[in-house]
């Protein structure tokens, strides 16, 4: 049996989703840091979600479409 292609479409717009996640992500981190003083303990809650998006966005990157 042949496997049905996705469309390219789909592929592009799902790296592009990835580059927007790891994009928000960096700077998630960067502005928490930049304002640590300011969020007080509240700047690690915000660099670990910046991490977690960055990680994702990381993923949908690298993943290989089937």
């Amino acid at each position: 049996m042949a496997r049905a292609e996705r469309p390219a479409g789909l592929t592009v717009m799902e790296k592009l989703m990835g580059l927007v996640l790891l994009a928000i992500g960096a700077l998630a981190i960067y502005y928490a840091v930049e304002a640590s003083e300011a969020l007080g303990s509240y700047w690690l809650l915000f660099t670990g979600m910046g991490c977690f998006l960055a990680v994702i966005g990381l993923a949908v990157i690298l993943a290989k479409p089937e």
